[in-house]
């Protein structure tokens, strides 16, 4: 039979006359066909070369991969090859248990190949207009009906299930590839079979057209008596990792696509045997309300005589005399002017309305009902078979699937097709509706439910979180946008907000459920997709584009996402920040970078060319800023078009949505300007004009309230505003409704803070990129040396030194290591210190000392210090001063603190190369800092005596300040202290023991720990302290005193003879009296500050000094004041 079958070539190839493809093929094909076999006794009989002709029928099959026309398929329709031949035969075979019989798997391949799905979309968009203008797919489209009947002849199922039985039975080793062909070609004729559509239900249809409007009802209960569910179910689950099975994970969520696409999973979950009588119930209220609209608009019994009424226009206007000047403004159709109308519905309606019945209305563009599913004519025992596949599914095979398919997408395997990001989004969608009513329905027993939230757990990782997010980011992206996989996206994300609600409400007695639910629910507020798709959803509906189930979706995510944030936001009150992505400025970049000494870039270095940088922000959230987003026009025409279609609401559910967020946006964000429109008022006129008809449950009663709220709001803005009866005629966009709303800027309170620059140092400065940490350290050092600052950069290696040695001292004395006493530091075989985990704990942040009042005015005022503080990370301790106060971080380890001196030492002795630039050229400023703004201190506003309370309430805080912060220290009294030589005793022995700790220690007691005199304050200070304006002690460094005990006295030694090196000023000259600067002591008592000052008097041969607290928390000697 193989040379019968006959090449068609192209006529033009050959210069000849185009020859009808049909007059060739049709010969050709009804020979192989009567070559199968035929009818012999009623029993069927095939031929010799049965084998033979299958497998030319379908090479010829293959003809049609260029035909448009679809001429092959056309003519084995004509011929009836699948009803009369295929079909026996796969019954003779396969049907006889000859299931592994290589002609029941040919039979098998044409059928799939002949009922294979008919884009008709995309095969209308590939016709010729002039060579196919009279293809016509009505013939193919009923052949697959047919097919589709003849295929569900008893036992044609259960003879297909029969063929893929024993691939799946071998073990895997054993298993070849024909094996994966066979499961994956019986797969595939399962999902043609239940692609194609039945005929629409319909009365009036002959016996045989009715029979194809059943079709999907056989099919499904085909499916459960033949075992092929169960084996759906199997594949779903894949509990032993069967490579076969997850081989044809996709096609098995095709076939769940389209099974159960054809049912709402509301109506699946709840009992299938009351459902007639709640369709009766439903249908005869829907006729009886048909009736009463039609009896309330029903004309008389006197409509036989017909009606005639006159309408006078403007009846108040006088009418023009016939003699005038018709022309200009007293033209008659501008006066007053009688209309006839022979309509009887003139009597009731307004002469407007009547009017309009005359006007040719405008085409609109139809509504799409659904893209994604469509409504098939199930029965009861169908919907029963699909309701326990659905229960069966989620118990067992849900979790595993959804796990299987979500790591194929991520891996991008080359089986995932586009469409399947849809499909996986839908069929969750459905199975987590359909779990969520189950479980509504369910009645506990005993606490206990069989839906528990584990079923459908998978759904809240965070990786399947990310992905469906990321799909609805790409929808929306996409030009044109994707809205049937948006959609999707907005069904499968509104039912994971359900969920997460569940898991978070009080009935749920579970800690770790809840503590998930509040977990997901801030990862969603943080992440901000959602809010932003829920408002984005909402803007972007337009009507006649997407399908009335988009704009259905769109208002349930919205109203479930703002009732899950409201219910958190009053659980939670702290702060809450959402993350926003926003595009950079797009920068070009060069890949080139200086290599630093250590080899570590400071920069990630990026690819040439153009690049944009994405900067995130976070801001923190609120429930009423987000609900005032939701204020926007466009939202508003998406709530009004869904409003509209209040006739069509079959649940008051709808109706709820739609009110609860109207509400929202009148009453909570008082934007009741928005509906303040002529159609809007309309709308609300023909609601008004209905409620009798309205539904009596409570979400109908609310909508006429709102209605009536609204108008009342609008009349009173009306009153008010005459102005806006002409502005109802234009939108209220762009803030435009603020005007007549009740809305009012927020006003910030009299304690809030604000932000502003500042202004009080000069700007800082950076060095430009491209270069490593070491090479900006010798940019500093270089800018510093050409300012003539070299003693500065001395000074921060005497600061090194000391940290150095202080925290050296903490390892020995912790770790029990030996001090080499003559190592010296800049020795390089001196022996690293190891700290160990409790020496690191013990160590503090050291506050630098300021010597003088240049060091103090550097560390303030001077950017390239600064910046060369930063790069050794000293951190800023306190900067609400007039004075920067820095540290050096107790997390910096020696050894860290050794290698940033040799840095320093290094491009001291050496410095940079920087091509011929001078430093600042490689410097660059940053933007300024902002800071709080504070309210004006007690000292800086003089209080007026009218304002009593205030007064009050200031003095009465200053006494607390006065009372908390120098009660520790000094108590002024001028009582005495009682018996005056005892007093003087205890003063003296005071003394002496002071003089044996300083004699024992070798320190001096008018010295501090870093070699620094204690110096007398001056200036504002003294004046401010002798006002009795005490300073703030709280701010300190933990353990600060101690520190500057552990510093031996060889160190100090270092640190002075290292100073008085560099020192061009002669020992023997009087140095200049220095302003005050030591360092902050922990709090002591009083009794404690005055066995201080003891020491320091008897040690020092100086004057008695008052111990004082500043306003900066310093410690101060003064020789005016006395204790």
């Amino acid at each position: 039979m193989d040379d019968e079958v006959v090449s068609i070539h192209s006529s033009h190839e050959f210069g000849m006359e185009e020859v009808d493809r049909r007059a060739i093929l049709e010969p050709v094909v009804q020979r192989v066909v009567d070559a199968l076999g035929g009818y012999e006794g009623g029993a069927y009989r095939m031929g010799d070369e049965v084998s033979g002709c299958l497998r030319d029928l379908k090479k010829l099959w293959r003809k049609d991969d260029t035909d448009d026309e679809r001429t092959v398929a056309r003519i084995f329709w004509e011929t009836r090859v699948l009803p009369n031949d295929l079909v026996p035969i796969l019954l003779a075979t396969a049907g006889k248990g000859l299931v592994e019989d290589k002609r029941a798997i040919a039979c098998a391949d044409l059928m799939t190949a002949m009922t294979w799905p008919i884009d008709m979309a995309e095969e209308l968009q590939e016709l010729d207009e002039e060579l196919d203008k009279g293809t016509d797919y009505t013939q193919l489209m009923f052949s697959h009906l047919n097919y589709k009947a003849a295929l569900l002849t008893p036992g044609v199922m259960q003879a297909l299930f029969g063929i893929v039985l024993p691939p799946i039975s071998k073990p895997a080793k054993e298993r070849k590839e024909r094996d994966g062909q066979i499961v994956n070609l019986i797969l595939h004729l399962i999902r043609n079979l239940i692609f194609i559509k039945d005929l629409p239900a319909n009365t009036h249809l002959s016996a045989d057209q009715a029979e194809y409007s059943s079709l999907q009802t056989r099919l499904v209960k085909a499916l459960s008596e033949t075992h092929t569910l169960d084996l759906l179910l199997t594949i779903a689950a894949n509990t032993s990792n069967d490579s076969l099975f997850n081989a044809s994970n996709t096609l098995v969520l095709e076939i769940f696509y389209l099974l159960f696409r054809g049912v709402k999973p509301h109506l699946l979950a709840i009992d299938q045997s009351k459902q007639p009588v709640q369709n009766l119930h439903r249908l005869l209220a829907a006729e009886d309300k048909k009736k009463k609209d039609l009896a309330k608009n029903a004309s008389s019994r006197h409509s036989r005589f017909g009606t005639t009424i006159s309408v006078q226009l403007k009846p108040s206007k006088k009418p023009v005399a016939p003699d005038a000047d018709t022309e200009g403004p007293n033209d008659p159709a501008s006066g007053s002017r009688p209309l006839v109308l022979h309509r009887q519905a003139a009597i009731t309606r307004e002469s407007g309305s009547v009017l309009d019945f005359a006007k040719r209305s405008k085409a609109r563009k139809s509504n799409k009902i659904d893209e994604l599913a469509r409504e098939d004519n199930l029965s009861v025992e169908a919907k029963i078979v699909l309701q326990g596949f659905g229960r069966e599914f989620v118990e067992s095979s849900f979790n595993p699937f959804l796990r299987s398919l979500l790591k194929d997408i991520k891996s991008e395997r080359p089986k995932i097709k586009e469409k399947d990001h849809l499909r996986l989004l839908y069929v969750t969608k459905w199975f987590l509706e359909f779990f969520l009513t189950s479980r509504s329905n369910e009645k506990a027993v005993e606490g206990q439910r069989k839906w528990n939230l584990g079923l459908v757990a998978e759904v809240t990782d965070r990786g399947w979180i990310i992905w469906v997010l990321k799909r609805m980011r790409q929808a929306m992206d996409e030009k044109p946008k994707m809205w049937n996989e948006l959609q999707a996206g907005i069904e499968c994300l509104t039912q994971l907000l359900l969920l997460i609600d569940i898991m978070s409400s009080s009935v749920i007695s579970d800690p770790q459920l809840n503590e998930a639910a509040a977990i997901l629910q801030q990862q969603l507020i943080y992440n901000g997709e959602v809010l932003d798709i829920s408002l984005e959803s909402l803007r972007s509906y337009k009507e006649g584009t997407q399908s009335l189930a988009y704009l259905n979706a769109s208002v349930h995510l919205a109203y479930a996402l703002l009732r899950m944030l409201e219910r958190w936001g009053k659980e939670n009150t702290g702060a809450v920040y959402v993350r926003k992505k926003k595009p950079g400025k797009r920068k070009k970049t060069t890949g080139q970078r200086l290599a630093g000494e250590d080899g570590v870039p400071d920069f990630e270095s990026e690819p040439d060319g153009d690049s944009e940088e994405e900067v995130v922000h976070e801001t923190m959230f609120t429930f009423d800023a987000f609900e005032m987003k939701f204020a926007n026009s466009e939202i508003t025409k998406t709530l009004l078009t869904y409003l509209s279609r209040y006739r069509d609401f079959d649940s008051p559910e709808f109706m709820k949505r739609a009110v609860n967020l109207i509400h929202r946006q009148v009453v909570k964000a008082k934007a009741e300007g928005l509906y303040f429109n002529v159609s809007t008022l309309n709308l609300f006129k023909v609601i008004l004009d209905d409620q009798k008809s309205l539904p009596k449950d409570q979400s109908s009663k609310d909508l006429v309230k709102l209605v009536n709220f609204i108008l009342h709001r609008f009349f009173k803005a009306l009153e008010g505003e005459p102005f806006l009866a002409v502005e109802a005629f234009f939108p209220k966009n762009r803030g435009h409704w603020k005007l007549y709303s009740s809305w009012e800027p927020e006003q910030k309170g009299r304690h809030e803070r604000e932000t502003v620059e500042d202004t009080r140092f000069p700007p800082e400065v950076q060095v430009k990129k491209g270069y490593s940490w070491s090479e900006q350290i010798g940019i500093a050092i270089a800018a510093l040396v050409d300012d003539g600052k070299t003693e500065l950069v001395e000074w921060v290696k005497d600061i090194l030194v000391l940290v150095i040695r202080q925290r050296n001292n903490i390892i020995e004395e912790t770790d029990d290591k030996p001090k080499d006493e003559d190592t010296d530091l800049d020795d390089d075989e001196q022996k690293k210190l190891t700290p160990s985990a409790e020496a690191i704990s013990k160590f503090i942040d050291y506050l630098i000392p300021y010597i003088s009042d240049e060091h103090a005015e550097a560390a303030t005022k001077n950017s390239i210090l600064k910046l060369m503080f930063r790069l050794l990370k000293f951190t800023i301790y306190d900067d609400d001063g007039d004075e920067l106060q820095w540290t050096v971080p107790a997390a910096i380890l020696p050894s860290d603190l050794r290698s940033s001196f040799n840095v320093i030492d290094q491009f001291l002795q050496h410095p940079i190369d920087l091509d011929g630039k001078k430093a600042s050229q490689l410097l660059s400023k940053k933007p300024r800092r902002h800071r709080r703004r504070r309210s004006p201190s007690n000292s800086d506003i003089e209080l007026v005596d009218d304002d009593e309370p205030k007064r009050k309430r200031r003095e009465k805080k200053k006494k607390e300040e006065t009372q908390y912060k120098s009660a520790q220290f000094i108590e002024d009294s001028d009582a005495e202290y009682g018996d005056m030589e005892a007093f003087l005793e205890r003063e003296k022995a005071l003394r002496d023991k002071a003089v044996m700790a300083a004699a024992q220690s070798g320190k001096i007691g008018t010295m501090r720990a870093t070699g620094t005199k204690k110096r007398r304050r001056k200036g504002k200070d003294v004046e401010a302290r002798k006002k009795g304006k005490v300073g703030n002690p709280e701010n300190q460094p933990a353990g600060e005193s101690s520190a500057d005990e552990n510093v031996s006295d060889g160190e100090d030694d270092i640190f002075g003879t290292m100073r008085r090196s560099r020192s061009s000023t002669p020992e023997s000259q009087p140095a200049p009296r220095a302003r005050p600067r030591p360092r902050p002591v922990p709090k002591r008592s009083a009794k404690q500050a005055m066995s201080t000052d003891a020491e320091s008097q008897d040690n020092s041969g100086m004057d008695t000094a008052g111990v004082r607290r500043t306003g900066t928390g310093r410690l101060v000697l003064s020789e005016d004041d006395e204790l």
